[in-house]
């Protein structure tokens, strides 16, 4: 599953994880901490959608 940020587009990959940010592959989106923010933006997890 991919989920997108609904500000700037950037794309959490499940498969991937974000290894820049110490998130391993296979992390589900909603198994992210309660303060993930987006790397590029800084918004929270409520403004990702399902890709």
């Amino acid at each position: 599953m991919k989920y997108v940020c609904n500000i700037c587009g950037w794309v959490y990959d499940e498969d991937l994880g974000d290894a820049d940010n110490g998130i391993a592959a296979g992390t589900k989106f909603e198994d992210l901490p309660d303060d993930f923010v987006c790397p590029l933006c800084g918004v929270g997890k409520d403004d990702f959608s399902e890709e």
